[in-house]
Protein backbone atom coordinates (compact mmCIF):
# COMPACT_ATOMS: atom_id res chain seq x y z
CA UNK A 1 0.00 0.00 0.00
CA UNK A 2 1.28 3.43 -0.93
CA UNK A 3 1.67 6.24 1.26
CA UNK A 4 -1.21 4.82 3.60
CA UNK A 5 -3.80 5.63 1.43
CA UNK A 6 -6.49 2.66 1.79
CA UNK A 7 -8.01 1.59 -1.77
CA UNK A 8 -11.95 1.09 -1.46
CA UNK A 9 -13.12 -2.46 -1.44
CA UNK A 10 -15.07 -3.88 -4.35
CA UNK A 11 -12.57 -2.14 -7.21
CA UNK A 12 -13.44 -3.53 -10.78
CA UNK A 13 -10.39 -6.21 -11.83
CA UNK A 14 -6.55 -5.10 -11.30
CA UNK A 15 -5.37 -3.41 -14.35
CA UNK A 16 -1.69 -4.03 -15.75
CA UNK A 17 0.97 -2.06 -14.10
CA UNK A 18 3.24 0.48 -15.12
CA UNK A 19 6.88 0.74 -14.48
CA UNK A 20 6.86 -1.45 -11.14
CA UNK A 21 4.14 1.29 -9.47
CA UNK A 22 2.11 -0.55 -7.38
CA UNK A 23 -1.59 -0.23 -8.92
CA UNK A 24 -2.75 0.62 -5.71
CA UNK A 25 -0.96 3.85 -5.74
CA UNK A 26 -2.14 4.19 -9.37
CA UNK A 27 -5.87 3.79 -8.74
CA UNK A 28 -5.39 6.48 -6.06
CA UNK A 29 -3.04 8.85 -6.48
CA UNK A 30 -2.78 9.60 -10.15
CA UNK A 31 -5.76 8.54 -11.55
CA UNK A 32 -8.02 10.49 -8.82
CA UNK A 33 -10.47 7.84 -8.68
CA UNK A 34 -10.57 6.85 -4.95
CA UNK A 35 -8.79 9.96 -3.40
CA UNK A 36 -10.63 11.05 -0.23
CA UNK A 37 -10.43 14.35 1.13
CA UNK A 38 -12.64 15.86 3.76
CA UNK A 39 -13.72 19.45 5.21
CA UNK A 40 -16.37 19.59 8.09
CA UNK A 41 -18.46 22.24 6.98
CA UNK A 42 -22.23 23.09 5.22
CA UNK A 43 -26.64 23.64 5.91
CA UNK A 44 -29.74 24.54 4.49
CA UNK A 45 -31.92 25.78 1.44
CA UNK A 46 -33.58 25.24 -1.81
CA UNK A 47 -32.93 25.80 -5.43
CA UNK A 48 -33.03 24.49 -8.93
CA UNK A 49 -31.03 25.67 -11.97
CA UNK A 50 -30.39 24.16 -15.29
CA UNK A 51 -31.46 24.03 -18.91
CA UNK A 52 -32.23 21.28 -21.19
CA UNK A 53 -29.10 18.69 -23.00
CA UNK A 54 -29.47 19.14 -26.29
CA UNK A 55 -26.72 16.77 -28.04
CA UNK A 56 -24.13 14.73 -26.05
CA UNK A 57 -20.72 14.05 -27.76
CA UNK A 58 -22.43 13.99 -31.29
CA UNK A 59 -25.63 11.92 -30.71
CA UNK A 60 -29.04 13.52 -29.65
CA UNK A 61 -30.25 12.99 -26.20
CA UNK A 62 -33.25 13.73 -24.21
CA UNK A 63 -33.09 16.25 -21.39
CA UNK A 64 -31.08 14.83 -18.49
CA UNK A 65 -30.64 16.30 -15.44
CA UNK A 66 -26.98 15.92 -14.24
CA UNK A 67 -27.05 16.69 -11.02
CA UNK A 68 -29.94 16.36 -8.37
CA UNK A 69 -30.05 16.93 -4.81
CA UNK A 70 -33.11 16.79 -2.37
CA UNK A 71 -33.15 17.59 1.03
CA UNK A 72 -28.72 16.39 0.75
CA UNK A 73 -27.28 15.60 4.40
CA UNK A 74 -23.77 15.11 5.79
CA UNK A 75 -23.70 15.01 9.15
CA UNK A 76 -20.46 13.93 11.30
CA UNK A 77 -20.34 13.39 15.07
CA UNK A 78 -17.43 15.01 17.08
CA UNK A 79 -17.45 13.38 21.02
CA UNK A 80 -21.09 14.64 21.80
CA UNK A 81 -21.47 17.52 19.37
CA UNK A 82 -23.09 16.89 15.69
CA UNK A 83 -21.65 19.21 12.75
CA UNK A 84 -23.91 19.58 10.28
CA UNK A 85 -21.62 19.85 7.46
CA UNK A 86 -24.76 19.34 4.73
CA UNK A 87 -28.20 19.77 6.12
CA UNK A 88 -30.88 19.77 3.59
CA UNK A 89 -29.64 21.38 0.82
CA UNK A 90 -32.15 20.69 -2.84
CA UNK A 91 -31.41 22.43 -6.07
CA UNK A 92 -30.17 20.60 -9.47
CA UNK A 93 -28.21 21.57 -12.69
CA UNK A 94 -28.98 20.35 -16.13
CA UNK A 95 -26.24 18.72 -18.53
CA UNK A 96 -24.56 21.18 -20.73
CA UNK A 97 -24.31 23.38 -17.76
CA UNK A 98 -21.16 25.18 -16.95
CA UNK A 99 -21.89 25.84 -12.95
CA UNK A 100 -20.94 27.50 -10.28
CA UNK A 101 -20.81 26.71 -6.20
CA UNK A 102 -18.55 29.48 -4.59
CA UNK A 103 -17.71 30.26 -0.86
CA UNK A 104 -15.09 31.05 1.33
CA UNK A 105 -12.85 28.29 2.77
CA UNK A 106 -15.39 26.63 5.25
CA UNK A 107 -17.93 27.75 3.63
CA UNK A 108 -18.97 23.74 3.01
CA UNK A 109 -18.58 23.89 -0.98
CA UNK A 110 -15.71 21.04 -0.92
CA UNK A 111 -17.67 18.97 1.30
CA UNK A 112 -20.81 19.18 -1.42
CA UNK A 113 -18.10 18.27 -4.16
CA UNK A 114 -17.04 15.36 -2.11
CA UNK A 115 -20.75 14.03 -2.27
CA UNK A 116 -21.27 14.78 -5.94
CA UNK A 117 -17.62 13.02 -6.77
CA UNK A 118 -18.77 10.21 -5.19
CA UNK A 119 -15.77 10.77 -2.27
CA UNK A 120 -18.22 10.80 0.44
CA UNK A 121 -21.47 9.41 1.28
CA UNK A 122 -24.61 11.40 2.68
CA UNK A 123 -25.85 10.92 5.91
CA UNK A 124 -29.44 11.28 4.49
CA UNK A 125 -31.59 12.66 1.69
CA UNK A 126 -31.16 12.02 -1.66
CA UNK A 127 -28.73 12.57 -4.58
CA UNK A 128 -28.90 11.67 -8.19
CA UNK A 129 -25.78 12.49 -10.62
CA UNK A 130 -26.77 11.78 -14.16
CA UNK A 131 -29.96 9.35 -13.27
CA UNK A 132 -27.95 7.25 -10.82
CA UNK A 133 -28.95 7.47 -7.24
CA UNK A 134 -25.54 7.83 -5.35
CA UNK A 135 -26.96 7.67 -1.92
CA UNK A 136 -28.02 4.39 -2.48
CA UNK A 137 -24.69 2.60 -3.88
CA UNK A 138 -21.97 1.06 -1.66
CA UNK A 139 -18.45 0.92 -2.02
CA UNK A 140 -18.30 -0.82 -5.12
CA UNK A 141 -20.91 0.77 -7.26
CA UNK A 142 -19.61 4.06 -6.45
CA UNK A 143 -15.94 3.01 -7.31
CA UNK A 144 -17.71 2.39 -10.70
CA UNK A 145 -19.63 5.60 -10.58
CA UNK A 146 -16.25 7.52 -10.11
CA UNK A 147 -14.58 5.23 -12.92
CA UNK A 148 -16.58 5.62 -15.40
CA UNK A 149 -19.25 9.08 -14.87
CA UNK A 150 -17.67 11.69 -13.18
CA UNK A 151 -14.19 13.27 -13.92
CA UNK A 152 -12.33 15.18 -10.76
CA UNK A 153 -9.58 18.43 -11.44
CA UNK A 154 -7.92 18.75 -7.79
CA UNK A 155 -6.12 22.10 -7.09
CA UNK A 156 -3.38 20.05 -6.16
CA UNK A 157 -2.75 18.23 -9.56
CA UNK A 158 -2.27 14.88 -8.22
CA UNK A 159 0.14 14.14 -11.01
CA UNK A 160 3.27 10.95 -10.78
CA UNK A 161 6.46 12.58 -10.62
CA UNK A 162 8.08 9.74 -12.82
CA UNK A 163 5.53 9.78 -15.31
CA UNK A 164 5.23 11.72 -18.40
CA UNK A 165 2.47 13.98 -19.26
CA UNK A 166 0.90 11.06 -21.81
CA UNK A 167 1.31 8.35 -18.86
CA UNK A 168 -0.52 10.27 -16.33
CA UNK A 169 -3.25 10.90 -18.26
CA UNK A 170 -3.05 7.15 -19.64
CA UNK A 171 -3.56 6.00 -16.24
CA UNK A 172 -7.37 6.39 -15.56
CA UNK A 173 -7.68 4.98 -18.81
CA UNK A 174 -5.70 1.87 -18.00
CA UNK A 175 -7.87 1.38 -14.55
CA UNK A 176 -11.02 1.70 -17.26
CA UNK A 177 -9.15 -1.79 -18.62
CA UNK A 178 -9.37 0.20 -22.07
CA UNK A 179 -7.73 -1.93 -24.68
CA UNK A 180 -4.17 -0.18 -25.63
CA UNK A 181 -4.62 0.44 -29.08
CA UNK A 182 -7.86 2.93 -27.83
CA UNK A 183 -5.89 4.43 -25.43
CA UNK A 184 -2.99 6.15 -27.48
CA UNK A 185 -5.56 8.22 -29.57
CA UNK A 186 -7.44 9.24 -26.77
CA UNK A 187 -4.46 10.33 -24.60
CA UNK A 188 -3.31 12.39 -27.56
CA UNK A 189 -6.80 13.53 -28.19
CA UNK A 190 -7.02 15.04 -24.77
CA UNK A 191 -3.79 16.25 -24.19
CA UNK A 192 -3.94 18.27 -27.98
CA UNK A 193 -7.13 19.83 -26.26
CA UNK A 194 -5.93 21.60 -24.01
CA UNK A 195 -2.81 22.76 -25.84
CA UNK A 196 0.18 20.16 -24.62
CA UNK A 197 0.24 17.55 -27.84
CA UNK A 198 3.91 18.79 -28.15
CA UNK A 199 4.50 18.01 -24.04
CA UNK A 200 3.62 14.63 -24.27
CA UNK A 201 6.79 13.14 -23.14
CA UNK A 202 7.36 15.94 -20.55
CA UNK A 203 7.83 15.00 -16.75
CA UNK A 204 5.60 16.92 -14.27
CA UNK A 205 8.81 18.86 -13.30
CA UNK A 206 9.58 19.88 -16.58
CA UNK A 207 6.36 21.77 -17.08
CA UNK A 208 5.20 24.65 -15.54
CA UNK A 209 2.09 25.07 -12.88
CA UNK A 210 -0.61 25.92 -15.47
CA UNK A 211 0.92 23.47 -17.90
CA UNK A 212 0.48 20.48 -15.04
CA UNK A 213 -3.33 21.54 -14.29
CA UNK A 214 -3.89 20.97 -17.69
CA UNK A 215 -2.35 17.61 -17.59
CA UNK A 216 -4.84 17.10 -15.01
CA UNK A 217 -7.83 18.41 -16.91
CA UNK A 218 -6.14 16.08 -19.67
CA UNK A 219 -6.38 13.39 -17.89
CA UNK A 220 -9.98 13.67 -16.59
CA UNK A 221 -11.23 14.45 -19.91
CA UNK A 222 -9.96 11.37 -21.52
CA UNK A 223 -12.03 9.27 -19.58
CA UNK A 224 -15.18 10.83 -21.51
CA UNK A 225 -16.79 11.10 -17.95
CA UNK A 226 -20.57 13.42 -18.27
CA UNK A 227 -19.27 15.30 -15.56
CA UNK A 228 -16.68 17.13 -14.59
CA UNK A 229 -16.10 18.73 -11.36
CA UNK A 230 -13.30 20.95 -10.62
CA UNK A 231 -12.04 21.78 -7.19
CA UNK A 232 -10.50 25.18 -6.70
CA UNK A 233 -8.73 24.25 -10.32
CA UNK A 234 -6.52 27.62 -10.26
CA UNK A 235 -5.61 27.79 -6.32
CA UNK A 236 -1.77 27.19 -7.04
CA UNK A 237 -1.99 29.22 -10.00
CA UNK A 238 -1.07 33.09 -10.42
CA UNK A 239 -3.12 35.42 -12.20
CA UNK A 240 -2.68 35.16 -16.18
CA UNK A 241 -2.72 31.63 -15.75
CA UNK A 242 -5.85 31.17 -13.69
CA UNK A 243 -7.59 32.73 -16.69
CA UNK A 244 -6.42 30.35 -19.26
CA UNK A 245 -7.41 27.46 -17.06
CA UNK A 246 -10.75 29.07 -17.18
CA UNK A 247 -11.40 29.28 -20.27
CA UNK A 248 -10.10 25.73 -20.97
CA UNK A 249 -12.63 24.42 -18.53
CA UNK A 250 -15.39 27.13 -20.50
CA UNK A 251 -14.26 25.03 -24.13
CA UNK A 252 -14.59 22.29 -22.83
CA UNK A 253 -18.01 22.76 -21.89
CA UNK A 254 -19.01 24.48 -25.59
CA UNK A 255 -17.17 22.67 -27.33
CA UNK A 256 -18.33 18.89 -25.60
CA UNK A 257 -21.45 19.95 -24.51
CA UNK A 258 -20.35 18.93 -21.01
CA UNK A 259 -21.61 19.33 -17.77
CA UNK A 260 -19.27 21.47 -15.19
CA UNK A 261 -19.08 22.15 -11.76
CA UNK A 262 -16.44 24.67 -10.97
CA UNK A 263 -16.07 25.27 -7.18
CA UNK A 264 -13.89 27.98 -5.94
CA UNK A 265 -13.80 31.21 -3.48
CA UNK A 266 -13.24 33.40 -6.72
CA UNK A 267 -16.87 34.28 -7.10
CA UNK A 268 -15.48 37.34 -9.99
CA UNK A 269 -14.30 34.41 -11.71
CA UNK A 270 -17.60 32.08 -11.41
CA UNK A 271 -19.50 35.21 -12.22
CA UNK A 272 -17.64 35.85 -15.38
CA UNK A 273 -17.25 32.45 -17.01
CA UNK A 274 -20.07 30.22 -15.47
CA UNK A 275 -23.86 30.65 -16.36
CA UNK A 276 -25.77 29.91 -13.18
CA UNK A 277 -24.11 29.52 -9.58
CA UNK A 278 -24.97 28.93 -5.81
CA UNK A 279 -23.00 30.73 -3.20
CA UNK A 280 -22.64 28.62 0.33
CA UNK A 281 -22.26 30.40 3.79
CA UNK A 282 -21.97 28.27 7.27
CA UNK A 283 -22.87 25.52 4.75
CA UNK A 284 -26.12 27.39 3.40
CA UNK A 285 -27.37 28.37 0.23
CA UNK A 286 -27.18 32.25 0.68
CA UNK A 287 -27.66 33.22 -3.16
CA UNK A 288 -28.99 31.30 -6.43
CA UNK A 289 -29.16 32.49 -9.87
CA UNK A 290 -27.34 33.06 -13.33
CA UNK A 291 -23.66 34.13 -12.89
Amino acid sequence: MSRGIAIQPGLPPEPEPIKGIPVASLAIKCAAVDITFRRHTLIPTRFEVGRPLARHRGRETATITAIRCTDLKRHFQRGAHTVRAVDGITFAVESGDFFGIVGTSGSGKTTLLNLIGGLDTPSGGHLEVMGQRLDSLDSHGLALYRRRTVGVIFQAFHLLPAQSAFENVELPLILQNVPSGERKPRVETALEQVGLADRLDHLPSELSGGEQQRVAIARAVAKQPLLLLADEPTGNLDSKTSQEILELLQQLNTENNLAVVLVTHDEQAVRERTQRMIRLEDGRIVHAGAA
